[in-house]
């Protein structure tokens, strides 16, 4: 029967019999779903939420409805966890940081400073006739993938601008600021 320890940073393992996690020291165990529970009673909340996000492939949450569903949850999602088959460093699991910020469409980011590649861009793409790919590289300096990437990324994502894209009669790309 699979035993599971959990630390107190919540670091879990699974270890195929009890006598494997009775060597791991300051460590919690349980081998049932009715074992977790009698552990998350004691627990606070807050901690049981930790451990739910600390599992990987789990969707994070900012609470549980009761703590039964917390423990009917973390049990489900540890089942796939398969037993240490050897010694490893503790700590192995990549360090999780602040999760990364995504731009709010609302929030506009700052417009290009004067003189700024950005700015050149930005004034080539805003003219009527727009900018093909070897105007932007000419313009920056950039090579192809480099312009693109800049247009999608920077524009397109970060300043929520819609980059439009067109082929002239003479098989020139052409790039504008729909609008």
């Amino acid at each position: 029967m699979t035993t599971y320890t959990i630390d107190k940073e919540n670091n879990m393992s699974a270890f195929a019999s009890m006598t494997e996690a009775k060597n791991q020291p300051m460590t919690e165990r349980f081998s049932s779903a009715k074992e977790l529970g009698r552990l998350g009673k004691k627990w606070p909340a807050s901690r049981l939420v930790e451990v739910w996000n600390g599992l990987p492939g789990v969707t994070a949450v900012k609470k549980f409805t009761s703590r039964k569903s917390a423990v009917v949850r973390i049990w489900a999602a540890i089942q796939s966890l398969q037993p240490n088959v050897g010694s490893q460093a503790p700590g192995v699991g990549p360090e999780r940081g602040r999760p990364a910020r995504r731009a709010n469409k609302k929030e506009k980011t700052a417009s290009a400073r004067d003189g700024s590649k950005k700015a050149q861009v930005l004034s080539m793409l805003r003219r009527d006739e727009g900018a093909t790919l070897q105007d932007l590289m000419a313009a920056t300096g950039w090579q192809a993938h480099s312009v693109r990437g800049f247009l999608s990324g920077a524009l397109g994502k970060k300043m929520g601008l819609a980059i439009e894209s067109a082929k002239r009669d003479d098989g020139a790309r052409v790039y504008s600021i729909a609008g």
